[in-house]
């Protein structure tokens, strides 16, 4: 899961899924999340989104940004982008293009979703944070629905 710092959509998006695996009892899949940029690294994540997760049962206080390299493009089967923005600046850290195939759009997985960006919620109010929430839930139902089909 990838965003720009590593301290609002990502982390919530990665709590999310992680849940959801744990809830599905699908132990094998690894989760993370990272940011483009480094401003945050070490860092909590912002605290409105873990706010918005404990209310909604998902705790995300412990995890600490970082920001994608290159090898997270050879570890990882899929990178979820929260906006074609950080899809592009993902793109760009595969000079090989080997990997191109994994770097996807999160909202890509939601059929009935328009507009396939994630808003960034840093300098809007908690009802942003909802909305972002409310997105990624989606998503990563979606995402669990595909893990067990396969």
């Amino acid at each position: 899961m990838v965003c720009l710092g590593n301290i609002c959509r990502s982390p919530l998006a990665h709590g999310i899924l992680e849940y959801k695996i744990k809830l599905n009892k699908l132990d094998n899949i690894e989760v993370d999340s990272a940011g483009t940029g480094s401003w945050h690294i070490g860092n909590k994540p912002d605290q409105r989104s873990i706010e918005i997760a404990n209310k909604n049962g998902i705790s995300i206080q412990n995890q600490r940004a970082r920001q994608i390299t290159a090898v997270d493009l050879i570890e990882f089967d899929v990178i979820y982008a929260m906006d074609s923005s950080n899809y592009k600046d993902i793109k760009k850290l595969d000079s090989s293009e080997k990997n191109q195939h994994k770097i996807k759009l999160i909202l890509d997985e939601v059929n009935s979703v328009n507009n396939n960006n994630v808003p960034d919620p840093y300098y809007g109010g908690d009802n942003g944070f909802e909305h972002v929430f409310e997105l990624l839930d989606k998503a990563c139902n979606s995402i669990i629905k595909n893990l067990k089909d396969e």
